[in-house]
């Protein structure tokens, strides 16, 4: 490469991970999606690769492990398998603390396997709705959501889009990967349930019981118990140790084979547009590996303590609230495939950069789903309000987590 090409290509990468971190330029009309795309093109140009050099640098396995659960979260979603769920949670709460916990521990199960985002934008214009009508201060519950969400969705390698990349990368079978991620999960349902409580004094302080609210959501029977089998299959399959990718394709796969949908009611839904951000992102940061990471990396990230478990946790933790989880984790795999025992960091990149969501209201995508949700219903969640509870809940769990990984090491 010569000196030209490089300053360029130093250039565009850090450009477009900057627009990634903001979320749009100042004056275009540009997503995290568009600017990646852009981006990567731009870096294909300059580097003058072909496009089947280009294709090579895209992890196929992670798009189509995406894609699949998507397909899988769009027909159960309109069989009403998550609405069921819900009414049920509802119907069991009889106090405000059980609803509390209630919502955390369903929030966190259900997004270790159907992806966070998925579980806040069903769960969240109905929960608007029962505590309204309970006459309940709509808050606390909304930012238990979110930090369930998140937190519970590191259990799992399809609980949200960083640990897809980390599976994929790491090798990490299904079962390994839960067991020793599963524990974190559960203890920092924990201590979010602990905070909200104890922040919110007075919305939990009086032992008050909740009038049963009873909703009757539209069911589709036959797609319920054609999802729910095709569901049971693939878990099945992931237990199993079949290849991830492979096993959530062929459950959409099945999914698709209908008399009943058409085609364009899923494909409709799909996000394609987070499809298209992760391909350029594959190729923008691959390319910043080997423009810059790889010749300048000499193998030690003990920049901090002088344990690399920690200070890899540290700087994942700073840099995906600066750029974002999937960047930050995409960044830093090469530096890993470089360290030694490289599962217990691939475990804790997967911690670091899921926990680190919950810093802020801008953390992640699923925090934002339930702001915007919640703002469309008359609610509003302020950046403030919600740093009340997500710096001690992200100070809490990064510990748990550091703690129990250190112990496994």
């Amino acid at each position: 490469m010569n000196e030209t090409a490089y300053y360029l290509s130093i250039f565009t990468i850090t450009l477009t991970l900057i627009g990634i971190a903001i979320g749009s330029y100042p004056g275009f009309r540009m997503n995290r999606a568009t600017i990646a795309l852009v981006g990567a093109t731009t870096l294909v140009i300059i580097n003058n690769l072909s496009l089947e050099d280009t294709a090579r640098l895209v992890d196929i396995n992670t798009i189509m492990l995406l894609f699949a659960m998507m397909v899988l979260n769009i027909n159960l979603r309109l069989s009403g398998f998550f609405n069921i769920i819900a009414n049920r949670i509802i119907r069991i709460a009889k106090t405000p603390q059980q609803l509390l916990a209630l919502i955390i521990f369903s929030s966190g199960f259900l997004s270790s396997l159907f992806l966070n985002d998925t579980i806040v934008l069903m769960f969240t214009p109905l929960l608007i709705e029962v505590v309204l009508k309970l006459k309940r201060n709509p808050l606390p519950y909304l930012i238990a959501l979110a930090t369930s969400a998140n937190v519970g969705s590191v259990a799992t390698i399809v609980g949200n889009p960083q640990n897809m990349i980390i599976g994929i990368f790491s090798g990490l079978s299904f079962v390994e990967f839960a067991l020793k991620l599963i524990p974190i999960a559960f203890f920092g349902m924990i201590i979010i349930w602990a905070i909200i409580v104890l922040i919110y004094k007075e919305e939990f302080r009086v032992k008050v019981y909740l009038e049963s609210e009873v909703f009757h959501p539209k069911i589709f029977k036959p797609l319920l118990i054609k999802s729910s089998i095709v569901l049971f299959i693939m878990l099945v399959a992931f237990i199993s140790g079949l290849p991830i990718a492979l096993s959530a394709l062929g459950a959409s796969a099945l999914l698709l084979i209908t008399r009943r949908i058409k085609p364009e009611r899923v494909f409709i839904e799909l996000d394609w547009s987070l499809l298209v951000f992760f391909s350029g992102l594959f190729i923008v940061t691959d390319l910043l590996n080997q423009i810059l990471i790889s010749p300048n990396f000499n193998g030690n990230v003990e920049v901090i303590t002088n344990n690399p478990l920690v200070d890899l946790s540290i700087i994942s933790l700073i840099l995906s609230n600066l750029i974002s989880n999937v960047p930050a984790v995409l960044v830093l795999s090469p530096i890993i495939k470089q360290l030694g025992n490289t599962d217990i960091y691939w475990l804790a990149l997967a911690m670091s950069s899921t926990f680190a969501g919950n810093l802020t209201l801008l953390g992640s995508v699923a925090n934002l789903i339930v702001a915007e949700s919640a703002k469309r219903h008359g609610v509003t969640i302020s950046f403030s309000e919600y740093l009340k509870s997500g710096i001690p809940i992200t100070i809490l769990t990064f510990l748990v987590g550091i703690i129990w990984l250190v112990f496994l090491l």
